[in-house]
């Protein structure tokens, strides 16, 4: 039989989105007053949800507290009470919208776990502004 688990986490971070090969004024067009030169930031939130086979010894899909301890590694100790843009340094060449973000996240994650289960990220950057990706797209 198979499950899924899902685990809520959160950060704070600061980000500018920005393409530096147009110039202030069209990246305001695009961006709006998310390419403001002092960047601004977020209080994100995001649910992991691993799909699998329920284990028959454990009677789990995956370890909550192992999946707390990989997220607590992967996600929250890089990106909270950072810059985006400044701190990580995979962002440096990458825009970090929310789409870019989540992607970075499911890898981080996705090595993480075995390939035998399934992962879902959904990342809200807003209240009503969240993303997801599970890897096939």
């Amino acid at each position: 039989m198979k499950a899924t688990i899902n685990k809520k986490g959160h950060f704070s971070a600061a980000h500018r989105l920005y393409n530096n090969h147009w110039d202030y004024q069209k990246n305001i067009e695009i961006f709006g007053k998310c390419a403001y030169l002092n960047y601004h930031g977020h209080n994100y939130e995001y649910i992991t949800s691993i799909t699998g086979e329920i284990d028959i010894e454990t009677g789990f899909v995956f370890s909550l507290q192992k999946l707390k301890n990989i997220l607590h590694e992967e996600i929250e100790e890089l990106f909270d009470h950072k810059n985006i843009n400044l701190d990580i340094k995979e962002f440096y060449s990458i825009n970090p919208t929310m789409e870019n973000i989540v992607i970075f996240m499911w890898n981080k994650i996705n090595q993480r776990i075995s390939s035998y289960l399934d992962l879902k990220i959904t990342l809200y950057e807003t209240k009503n502004n969240f993303v997801e990706y599970d890897g096939k797209s």
